[in-house]
């Protein structure tokens, strides 16, 4: 048995549909149903073997396609930034009766200003 990278589930998210209809549906089986080869082979009418091997030119394709283009790296970049601007915004929200209002408001600002320029839009 080899050892499951979870990031697979991921990048089949963005790139699942390059594969062949064997490879995502046995990288699918395998990482968000979690079923074993044996269940997988028995599934699809193929052997173990095969079903191995899907896996593994699946997992080698979507990780190619990851270092080529790198979407799900960007996107995880983004997720970040949005979550920061939301933090930032929300302390402004409830800043308002804050004594140090717009000092909490120009920090927060230049905190989101500094997000966009991080994402390389």
């Amino acid at each position: 048995m080899f050892e499951k990278d979870y990031r697979i589930s991921y990048l089949l998210d963005f790139y699942g549909n390059i594969l062949t209809d064997k490879q995502k549906d046995a990288i699918d089986l395998y990482y968000n149903e979690d079923l074993s080869l044996a269940e997988i082979a028995d599934h699809v009418g193929i052997t173990r073997q095969g079903v191995r091997d899907a896996i593994k030119r699946g997992e080698e394709t979507l990780t190619e396609m990851e270092e080529k283009l790198g979407f799900a790296a960007k996107f995880d970049e983004y997720r970040k930034a949005f979550e920061t601007i939301n933090k930032c915004a929300e302390n402004m929200r409830v800043s308002k009766s804050n004594l140090n209002f717009y000092k909490i408001i120009e920090e927060n600002v230049n905190l989101i200003l500094e997000q966009i320029k991080s994402v390389n839009v």
